[in-house]
């Protein structure tokens, strides 16, 4: 029941012990505080890993060659592999279940001009699905189709940097630019979350490249889109059927590392989330601690103030105070103490993660932020056992004889 009486005696005590409450209430703030920045830092590296990851498609495959280093089935060791289109349609027939679309990838380095702009950048010759993979977002214009593949077109898709470098502020679409030395038609202009350096590819049809160079069939590269409700098992078990399959035609020793290379981004996404959960776990233990800290210092605290009080308790017990009273009266001003300084370390944390944002970006650390539930949570558990710590000296002051209480130095 609210006493004005009781709490009128809390401020007065507090009044008069500001030391006291000022380290009391630093005490459980700097507790809180602490475990609010630490969590959300935990969560600002998960964040990074995520973005990482974002601005491509998590379900998919990228199948590079390499050089053999063993000899395999009469074949020599060292044997440069290369891919060619026919591969590209034995693992559409050998896949279904697993794919969803495929695209080859050739990457090359080229000087583009504009009337009298140049400027070096990497051109990638794809197939139309390779938007998928990349998760280009179109500004202007269209991606390539599958007419420029099938006619071979000499169609480019640029970046939004590259157009703003090479054309200003002016449209690009419909221009015509140099690559290489051959002339490419702007269909259309790309932005990409990757960042400056993703926006500054250039893409055409792989069956062009192909053609002027001396009209090869060979590709660097194949990305391969694995249906997304297959998840990680089905990304595993097609990630190692690709690898058997490409194996056993191109006569790559199932022990050669280096024939040919497989890049899961749904493995590779699942191994750094968990290995940022479990720092973030180190953080949120380390964090605890800080609490438990705390819950310590508070408890040291509540001792020295209930020895310091011993006589005043006995006063009230030799004037009919019950043993209730006495401990209501400690445990209430330790409660109030914690709950203000709790919230107050909270707050102040939650604001510290909100100035953040990316300045920490550097140190893998972006966006940092804790739940609103969780941060409470922490700080309701520090005010129970602020509580408790408050409680059990009381408890003790409140069996002592008043005549006992009266005789304390």
């Amino acid at each position: 029941m609210f006493s004005r009486d009781n709490w009128k005696e809390i401020f007065q005590t507090i009044q008069k012990n500001k030391l006291r409450t000022f380290l009391s209430g630093f005490t459980v703030a700097l507790g809180i505080l602490i475990f609010v920045v630490l969590f959300g830092f935990g969560n600002g590296l998960i964040n990074t890993f995520d973005d990482f990851f974002g601005d491509d498609a998590t379900n998919v495959l990228f199948v590079f060659t390499g050089r053999t280093t063993m000899p395999y089935k009469g074949y020599k060791s060292n044997r440069n592999i290369e891919f060619e289109n026919s591969d590209l349609d034995d693992i559409e027939k050998n896949f279904p279940f697993y794919l969803d679309y495929i695209s080859p990838r050739i990457i090359r380095q080229d000087t583009v001009k504009y009337k009298n702009e140049s400027n070096s950048y990497s051109t990638w010759a794809v197939a139309p699905s390779h938007q998928f993979a990349e998760m280009t977002i179109m500004m202007k214009g269209r991606y390539l189709n599958e007419l420029d593949i099938e006619n071979k077109t000499k169609n480019a898709v640029i970046g939004r940097l590259v157009e703003q470098d090479l054309f200003g502020t002016k449209n690009s679409v419909g221009k015509y630019i140099d690559v290489g030395g051959v002339a490419y038609k702007v269909i259309g202009v790309f932005q990409d979350d990757g960042g400056d350096r993703e926006e500054r590819n250039i893409f055409i049809p792989y069956t062009t490249k192909q053609l002027l160079d001396k009209n090869t069939d060979k590709i660097d590269a194949i990305v391969l889109g694995f249906k997304p409700e297959l998840g990680y098992a089905g990304a595993m078990a097609f990630d190692k059927g690709v690898d058997e399959f490409l194996r056993e035609k191109k006569y790559i020793s199932p022990q050669d590392q280096n024939g040919i290379f497989i890049r899961n981004v749904a493995d590779q996404l699942k191994q750094n989330q968990q290995f940022a959960r479990v720092l973030q776990m180190i953080v949120s233990f380390v964090a605890f601690g800080t609490i438990i800290a705390g819950i310590i210092g508070i408890s040291n605290i509540m001792v020295f103030v209930v020895k310091e009080r011993t006589k005043e308790l006995g006063i009230r017990k030799a004037l009919g105070a019950t043993p209730k009273a006495v401990i209501g009266t400690i445990l209430l001003e330790s409660v109030f103490i914690t709950t203000v300084s709790g919230f107050v370390g909270m707050l102040i944390g939650i604001a510290i993660l909100s100035s953040m944002g990316e300045k920490l970006k550097d140190f893998f650390i972006t966006n940092p932020f804790i739940d609103t539930g969780t941060a409470v949570f922490a700080t309701v558990l520090l005010i129970i056992f602020g509580g408790i710590a408050g409680y059990i000296p009381a408890r003790k002051a409140a069996r002592i004889k008043p005549i006992v209480a009266l005789r304390d130095e």
